[in-house]
């Protein structure tokens, strides 16, 4: 019914303190982009939301709310969100709209288990939603905030060691400084070759991305290379050393995310490949953790 109807209202959602607060521009769609404010979890989510009757005409409503929303959309399953928050506040009781109104809303100290998350199978997100009950149809806006949650860092923290061989012909150790790292932070590693015997034309090294959605048997699994270079170009020989360093920052990375709320995770891997001359690859891959610390 609401495509047969103009909305007879503009709503309009204003977040207060939002210019204060630090932006990230989230996809809406491919080439488009929204910036939406930056929340923390125990934060407050406040503001005013303003509902103007168009052409000065009445409107008869049955109920006017604003909820605080936090819900998981999984894209094969479109149509099916899952919310795991979910607040609402009456801000008038049944009546006539004949001027434009302003209702302040407060949702105090809301809890915020999740980080915000929009992947390829996956979106995590948190968002105001205004309705505007009517007996045709009911008028509804939302408006997305982004949320940010800090983990502390581990206790433990152990260096990576391992080793790659293939008998008689290739033995490499390799050695990455630790095991989990913050968004800022920087990989430092030693690769070590103590025995080769075949042509290694070039080695790479690249971080890559794995998105886990659903549960068996309708569990996704989808993968993605974020950053790939060359850390060695030609032939090693036996005893030398190659050193590794990269910097995580330039990277559009998010936290690790395990088994969230049982619909998805997140999980980033250290891929080593070595490529010979008959253009064979080797590789070994390592799990990393990666976690958000609060920024200066």
């Amino acid at each position: 019914m609401a495509y047969f109807f103009a909305s007879p209202v503009d709503v309009d959602i204003k977040l207060e303190g939002e210019e204060l607060r630090k932006q990230v521009d989230i996809k809406t769609d491919k080439d488009r982009t929204a910036s939406s404010p930056v929340y923390y979890d125990g934060d407050s989510v406040t503001g005013q939301v303003t509902i103007r009757v168009r052409d000065g005409k009445r409107m008869t409503h049955e109920g006017i709310k604003v909820e605080f929303v936090g819900s998981i959309e999984l894209f094969y399953d479109r149509g099916h969100h899952h919310e795991f928050l979910s607040l609402s506040q009456e801000l008038a009781s049944p009546g006539d709209l004949r001027q434009a109104q302003t209702f302040d809303f407060l949702f105090k100290n809301v809890e915020k288990q999740f980080e915000s998350y929009q992947g390829i199978n996956v979106k995590l997100r948190y968002f105001i939603r205004v309705s505007v009950a009517r007996r045709m149809a009911d008028v509804t806006k939302e408006r997305d905030i982004w949320v940010h949650s800090y983990r502390m860092p581990p206790d433990s923290n152990n260096s990576i060691k391992m080793e790659v061989g293939i008998e008689d012909c290739l033995h490499i150790e390799f050695e990455y400084n630790k095991s989990k790292y913050h968004l800022k932070d920087v990989i430092v590693g030693k690769i070590y070759f103590l025995l080769v015997r075949i042509k290694i034309k070039h080695m790479e090294l690249s971080i890559i991305r794995r998105e886990t959605t659903g549960s068996p048997p309708n569990q996704y699994n989808e993968s993605e290379t974020i950053t790939k270079f060359e850390i060695m170009d030609g032939a090693p020989v036996r005893g030398e050393t190659i050193p590794i360093r990269l910097f995580l920052g330039g990277f559009d990375l998010t936290p690790t995310f395990r088994e969230v709320n049982k619909k998805f995770s997140t999980r980033y891997y250290l891929n080593l490949v070595l490529i010979d001359e008959e253009n064979r690859r080797y590789f070994k891959q390592q799990e990393i953790t990666i976690f958000r610390i609060p920024e200066n």
